[in-house]
C-alpha cells in the first residue's frame, strides 16, 4: 500500500465522523501516516456530512482528495455525489438499506451492504456506521480487523451493552464483505 483514500458520506447523525475517526485511530495504532478531514453541511444533524481518511505508509502530501480510492455512502444524495468520483479499480460500499440504486460503473467494485437492517437486527439502529466500517475493512484490508476491535474497545467501551453490539455488527459487516468479495472472485490481500 502506498496511499489509500476513503470518503465516508451521509447525513448528519449517521455516525459518519465516528466511523472515519475509528478508521483513522486504527491507522495510527498501526503506525501508519493518517489524515482525517471532516466536512459538515450547514444544517449539521440531518444535513450532509462527509469525511475523508487518508492512510499511507509514507508521508501524505495533501489531505484534499477529489477522487478517493474508496467511498462508503450512507444515503442517496451521497451516492449521487461520490460514486462517480471513486478512482477506477476502487471500492464503493453502499448502504443498500437506504439506497435503492446501483452504479452502472464497471471499473470499480460495488458492495451492497444492508447496514441499517444489520444494525436493527442487532438491536440498535444507530450502529449502521460500524457495519459499514467493518465491511470497508473486510473489502479493503487497509487496516487489520483485530486492531479495529482494539480501537473500538478503547474508544467506545464505556457501556458494555453498546460495546457488545458495536463489536457484533463490526464482525457482521466484515464477514459480509469478505463473502461478497470471495463470490465476486476478488483476491484477498494478505
Amino acid at each position: 500500500m502506498a496511499q489509500f483514500e476513503v470518503t465516508l458520506a451521509g447525513f448528519g447523525g449517521q455516525g459518519i465522523m465516528t466511523a472515519g475517526q475509528l478508521l483513522a485511530y486504527t491507522g495510527i495504532e498501526e503506525k501508519k501516516q493518517v489524515v482525517w478531514l471532516p466536512s459538515y453541511g450547514p444544517e449539521m444533524r440531518g444535513g450532509t456530512a462527509y469525511c475523508t481518511v487518508v492512510i499511507s505508509d509514507t508521508r501524505i502530501g495533501s489531505p484534499i482528495i477529489n477522487n478517493p480510492t474508496a467511498a462508503c455512502v450512507f444515503n442517496r444524495p451521497s451516492f449521487d455525489k461520490f460514486s462517480p468520483r471513486v478512482k477506477p479499480g476502487g471500492l464503493l460500499l453502499v448502504n443498500s438499506s437506504l439506497i435503492d440504486v446501483t452504479t452502472d460503473r464497471t471499473d470499480i467494485t460495488e458492495l451492497l451492504i444492508p447496514a441499517n437492517k444489520i444494525a436493527l437486527d442487532a438491536g440498535n439502529a444507530r450502529v449502521a456506521n460500524i457495519v459499514i466500517l467493518g465491511a470497508f475493512i473486510g473489502a479493503s484490508k487497509i487496516v487489520s480487523y483485530e486492531k479495529t476491535v482494539e480501537v473500538i474497545r478503547s474508544k467506545l467501551g464505556r457501556k458494555k451493552e453498546m460495546l457488545d453490539i458495536n463489536l457484533n455488527v463490526l464482525e457482521k459487516g466484515f464477514k459480509l464483505a469478505l463473502d461478497i468479495m470471495k463470490k465476486a472472485g476478488k483476491k484477498e490481500k494478505a
